[in-house]
């Protein structure tokens, strides 16, 4: 007689009371292994929970909107040949089974390959991810492979997402420190770098785990390991499988630079190794004045160390607008214990107190001792690392790929996107870069045309740029006007006790559209999209002054800075300039 078998939810790890939003099955249907049975909705991913026996459905016990957790009934089997023993146990769902894993087949033959694919994708960061799933929606078939043991690449796992985490940790002790002198004051924090650590690993997992499951469910093949080009149609990767294609999106991304001739000390470190506060040190030197090192020194900083930064320009955050880094700057000369511009570092020598480095220039220091030191001097592009000649594809000397507007390389079947196609090394290019790959290898007819790319350091106070760069401007001869809305005449930046900032917009003196803008001040990053859109759609200042912004807003201060321009502006007096 057959058994009735229970199936019910399997471990979900953290999460609890997940959301049903959709049942796949009623009473009565029979269903085989692995058939889904409902779908669950988490904050980060929807995931289908299988059969884990087949059988007829006797009944049902959950429905539309019910919140389910680990070990809930879904429903009544009747397996007619099933033994009790088989299936007493719950099926557990680990995220790195989650991918829709690559066959193991039985050793090719010679020459024979072991995956083929109408598509294969080289990396799992924001633009291979996106590049695979967006070409699995239109139908290919994708392979994706990924040197990681986790998707998501730097950006993910070692970059934007853990970076930002501790970002805002930062935020948190600096806004409760500043709060001192309005009335509220708090004790010294206590750092629990373990804690914290856990923590932005946590935020990681949840991503990562989440892009498991969206490769499952697209039915995106994941092989493990670093591919290189043998032919134009065939990869190899270093566990001896390999993998014909019909097409391919190279999307293998950077490396962080490192000096050369340095000493092997675990004190030493790039941004991977900082974001790892192992340990947090008393004093930290920073190697790079850039948007990566900046960031984790006001992490760092904000968590206790003493913080110094050289830079071998003249300013820091060599290429951006000088009057975007000036409020920052302000404040990290307070906060910072050394700020050493047009200095070179000369040498570094591992000693039992720390790391010595000894430095070179007009106003250069004697050599000091560092509890840590922190390489932040670039990033470098892997494109020469994926023996590319082999399918004819051409690298520069800095790894670069050259690519057309469809991100096409010169072997028109192979595609280049994110950090080694040239360009801003950032995610948000990269994924919009991967949907042109992934659309035009399906046969679609677009091309990557962006007006503006935005770029953000999530320094405190943030600092965000789009478009055309003041710097720019009169390196090319544009004839530009400028309008600057200093933050103290806005009531939102008031009632934050944040009057450092500013919001400027350059527009073009014929036309009157707008070229670009930049803002400094907290959340940054978030108000630029709009002048991000406005060069984009080619707004001109009518277009944001006629928009109605909340009030009290930080955003308002982009809607007061095209009112400047068009002389309506009543929130300050600026007289409209005589032409």
């Amino acid at each position: 007689m057959a058994a009735d078998i229970e199936l019910r939810v399997p471990d979900l790890g953290d999460f609890e009371q997940v959301e049903v939003i959709e049942v796949l099955v009623a009473a009565g249907d029979t269903v085989d292994v692995e058939a889904p049975l409902i779908t669950l909705e988490t904050d980060k991913a929807s995931m289908d929970v299988p059969a884990t026996q087949a059988g007829k459905i006797l009944s049902l016990h959950v429905a539309v909107g019910d919140k389910v957790s680990t070990g809930d009934l879904i429903a009544t089997l009747s397996a007619a040949e099933a033994s009790g023993e088989d299936y007493e146990k719950t099926v557990v769902i680990d995220p790195k089974d989650a991918v829709a894993p690559a066959p193991k087949p039985a050793t090719p033959a010679t020459g024979e390959a072991t995956y083929r694919a109408q598509l294969v994708v080289i990396g799992a960061g924001p633009g291979g991810y996106t590049a695979a799933f967006r070409a699995a929606d239109l139908g290919l078939q994708v392979i994706l492979v990924e040197r990681w043991p986790t998707l998501g690449g730097v950006c993910l796992n070692v970059g934007c997402i853990p970076s930002k985490a501790l970002l805002h940790a930062a935020k948190v002790v600096d806004d409760a420190n500043a709060m001192a002198d309005h009335g509220i004051r708090f004790g010294a924090p206590t750092i629990n770098a373990d804690l914290l650590r856990g923590w932005k690993n946590e935020v990681v997992g949840k991503l990562t785990g989440g892009l498991n499951q969206l490769a499952k469910q697209r039915k995106v093949q994941v092989v493990r390991g670093t591919a290189k080009f043998q032919s134009a149609n065939r990869l190899i990767v270093d566990n001896g499988e390999t993998i014909e294609f019909e097409k391919c999106i190279i999307a293998a991304g950077s490396e962080s630079a490192m000096l050369p001739g340095l000493p092997n000390d675990p004190r030493i470190v790039d941004s991977t190794g900082a974001l790892e506060l192992d340990p947090i040190p008393k004093s930290m030197l920073v190697v790079g004045g850039g948007i990566i090192g900046l960031e984790m020194a006001c992490v760092y900083a904000a968590l206790g160390t003493r913080v110094s930064v050289v830079e071998l320009t003249p300013a820091l955050m060599p290429g951006t607008d000088p009057d975007l880094v000036r409020p920052f700057r302000k404040i990290v000369d307070t906060r910072y214990e050394a700020i050493m511009l047009d200095t070179k570092v000369t040498g570094m020598r591992a000693t039992t107190p720390g790391i010595e480095v000894s430095f070179e220039g007009k106003n250069a220091p004697e050599s000091r001792i560092y509890g840590k030191v922190l390489v932040a001097v670039g990033r470098r592009a892997n494109g020469d690392k994926l023996d590319a000649a082999n399918a004819g594809v051409n690298v520069d000397g800095r790894g670069i790929i050259a690519v057309n507007k469809q991100m096409q390389t010169n072997v028109p079947h192979i595609f280049a996107i994110g950090d080694l196609a040239g360009g801003p090394m950032l995610a948000h290019k990269a994924t919009h870069e991967a949907k042109v790959a992934a659309e035009v290898a399906a046969g679609h007819k677009v091309a990557f045309d962006a007006r503006a790319i935005p770029s953000v350091a999530y320094t405190d106070p943030e600092i965000a740029w789009v478009g055309l760069t003041e710097l720019d401007a009169k390196r090319d001869g544009v004839d530009y006007d400028k309008t600057q809305i200093p933050w103290a005449a806005s009531g939102r930046a008031l009632a934050l006790g944040r009057t450092e900032g500013f919001t400027k917009l350059l527009f073009d003196k014929k036309s009157g559209r707008v070229l670009g803008g930049g803002i400094v001040g907290p959340g940054a990053g978030d108000l630029i999209s709009e002048i991000a859109l406005a060069v984009e759609m080619g707004a001109d200042a009518a277009d944001i002054s006629l928009t109605i912004h909340p009030h009290p807003t930080l955003s308002e201060t982009i809607a007061f800075a095209a009112e400047a321009y068009e002389g309506t502006l009543t929130d300050l007096y600026m007289p409209k300039k005589k032409a």
